[in-house]
């Protein structure tokens, strides 16, 4: 693949360039303190991802924040430990804290130089707001979970960026889209027939951590450990840019 044959790039945003783990287990690790548990960060994440991925899958028009407490309370089930209310909002609450990748806004602020960039994200509105405000970059088009309705892998995301393509006046075949979990978006790409770049965040840790293993088939063109490898290759690509 060619990075030079697209023009727009469209982005998930929590665990490729903003640390959703890290921002999940500021309050996991606390709660699970409190309680006396000696789970470790693994053990946590573990339990909580597939708790995240069932309350979007049960309800996909709530709002995020609601999405995170209840998956929490969820995950407290599974584990035996009880979470609060208080526990439960916090986490609920915690988006706009999480932090950015060290390289996603200098990586960004260099693919903006060459492509139109976009976002597709499980997040609500205000949530997403919060985090761009760590990335420095002004995106060409948002399309949150809220604005669609639903969660990834469920398709209405990638519905949508048929509509953001003719307001951009770029053809479906120049998107290019790049993500780390191949559970929320390499699975659905795959299925909407849209190339794909996998930026793999945890190609140093074992595991599978807050992402659900993929039950379907995924597939993607190329492989990075981190944003700035590709935006490395993105500039290599377009040496006069």
């Amino acid at each position: 693949m060619n990075l030079d044959d697209f023009d727009v790039l469209s982005f998930d945003c929590y665990g490729t360039l903003i640390d959703w783990e890290a921002g999940i287990l500021e309050v996991l690790r606390a709660w699970a303190q409190e309680a006396g548990s000696e789970l470790s960060d693994d053990e946590l994440l573990t339990a909580y991802g597939p708790n995240e991925a069932g309350a979007q899958r049960d309800s996909p028009a709530a709002l995020y924040p609601r999405i995170l407490a209840e998956a929490f309370v969820r995950t407290g089930d599974t584990l035996g430990i009880s979470v609060s209310a208080d526990w439960a909002d916090k986490l609920g609450a915690s988006v706009p804290d999480w932090p950015a990748f060290a390289d996603s806004a200098d990586a960004l602020a260099s693919l903006a130089q060459r492509y139109k960039l976009v976002i597709l994200s499980n997040v609500h509105r205000d949530g997403f707001a919060g985090s761009n405000r760590r990335l420095g970059v002004q995106f060409d088009a948002i399309v949150t979970a809220e604005d669609v309705g639903a969660y990834k892998p469920a398709d209405n995301h990638f519905d949508a960026i048929d509509g953001v393509l003719d307001r951009l006046g770029v053809p479906r075949s120049r998107l290019l889209h790049v993500a780390q979990s191949l559970f929320h978006d390499h699975v659905p790409a795959k299925r909407h027939g849209l190339a794909s770049v996998w930026i793999d965040r945890r190609h140093d840790r074992p595991g599978w951590g807050a992402t659900p293993e993929p039950s379907e088939e995924y597939s993607f063109d190329m492989r990075f450990p981190s944003m700035a490898a590709f935006a490395t290759a993105a500039r290599e690509a377009h040496p006069d840019a």
